[in-house]
């Protein structure tokens, strides 16, 4: 079967794992250290933050914020699970968003009608890699006095306007879960310019934790306080055990030196699934806008028939998804009433076709004859 995704790992990233346990240093260390200092410059961020996922980043982001109960979160119902039971774990409610019909980000003419007095945050989806459009969300934001938290779960190495996704809003939150553009195996980042954010969120990852292992037992100059000792620390602040590997952080380090050649391969592949596949009427192909550059972690179509076309496909050895089932569909989310009808009606449709750097030129050619020979 030709998988939907695979991991583009190798020889490098074994490397990067031998030299972390030969070093006998495997948890939060100088490589979590390192990925964060190097994560931070790509994305051109003032901070970054290494968390163990993606939903442990946005998590961390809301009560780093201040979420809290009766607090309303703005968010697209068509994303993972994860966007909204990390406000849930707040004890915030969701307010589910329609999103755009061309490029399934954000719809920025419904955030305008689902803010009330109680709506305390915004959290865009840059969805399938494409991103939202920041300048309006951010325009609106800052009229409301409202915080932005990017899901740039999809979106490592995406760029809007010629800038990197994860500095835009107040906070950006990454994952590095096995399929993702870059992984780590599991794990995540938040990307922040506000020290103070970065600075608590430091804490909150290491159950607040004031002063973490590796700082207080590096060799580094100046790492203890001159006036404590060197092991001392305290719990100032409400925490959890999110905190990012030094083995994931190595295999991180590797990957983002690769991820925009990685990135490059996808949007190499999406244009070969476009230039063949738009020629079919009965299939719509993404879009990119003008302002964006994707980095196309899903490359999704919209078809009719939509169980026939998987079972089909199936049948030729190709393998497919959906994503998603809207959020507001799952049992544990129909109390709250979501007017999207955008979204329940685009969803039926979409199809995730197979989607990764080393995808072979024979495969890609494979899934395109077979898509072009489906009775439709």
């Amino acid at each position: 079967m030709i998988p939907v995704f695979r991991p583009s790992v190798g020889e490098e990233e074994l490397n990067a794992i031998r030299e972390v346990l030969e070093s006998r240093w495997i948890g939060l260390g100088p490589k979590t250290e390192e990925f964060e200092r190097k994560f931070a410059e790509y994305v051109d961020a003032k901070y970054a933050v290494g968390t163990d996922s993606g939903t442990a980043a946005l998590h961390l982001a809301l009560i780093g914020l201040g979420i809290g109960p009766g607090d309303e979160v703005i968010v697209p119902s068509l994303t993972f699970i994860s966007c909204a039971h990390v406000i849930l774990y707040c004890g915030g409610r969701p307010v589910f968003v329609d999103v755009n019909e061309d490029t399934l980000t954000m719809s920025i003419q419904d955030l305008h009608r689902k803010i009330t007095k109680r709506t305390k945050a915004i959290m865009p989806v840059h969805y399938g890699g494409h991103p939202c459009d920041m300048d309006p969300i951010l325009d609106i934001a800052k009229e409301h006095n409202l915080i932005v938290v990017e899901d740039a779960a999809h979106a490592c190495g995406a760029e809007y306007k010629m800038k990197k996704i994860g500095g835009l809003g107040d906070i950006t939150c990454f994952s590095f879960h096995a399929v993702k553009n870059l992984t780590t195996g599991e794990g995540g980042m938040v990307t922040t310019n506000r020290e103070d954010i970065s600075e608590r969120l430091r804490k909150m990852r290491w159950l607040g934790i004031s002063k973490g292992t590796w700082d207080r037992y590096s060799p580094r100059q100046g790492s203890p306080l001159k006036s404590t000792p060197r092991w001392y620390y305290e719990v100032d602040d409400l925490g959890y055990k999110y905190h990012m590997s030094d083995i994931q952080a190595a295999i991180g380090i590797v990957q983002l030196r690769k991820l925009d050649r990685l990135n490059q391969k996808r949007r190499d592949i999406a244009k070969y699934y476009g230039e063949h596949l738009s020629r079919l009427e009965w299939i719509k192909t993404p879009v990119e806008k003008e302002y964006v550059k994707s980095v196309y972690h899903l490359y999704e179509i919209k078809v009719k028939n939509r169980d026939n076309f998987i079972n089909y496909l199936a049948k030729n050895d190709i393998t497919t998804s959906v994503h998603y089932m809207p959020i507001h569909l799952h049992p544990l989310y129909r109390e709250y009433k979501a007017n999207v009808p955008v979204t329940e009606k685009v969803w039926t449709r979409l199809v995730t076709l197979p989607m990764f750097p080393d995808l072979p030129s024979s495969d890609l050619e494979k899934i395109v004859t077979t898509i072009e020979k489906f009775s439709h």
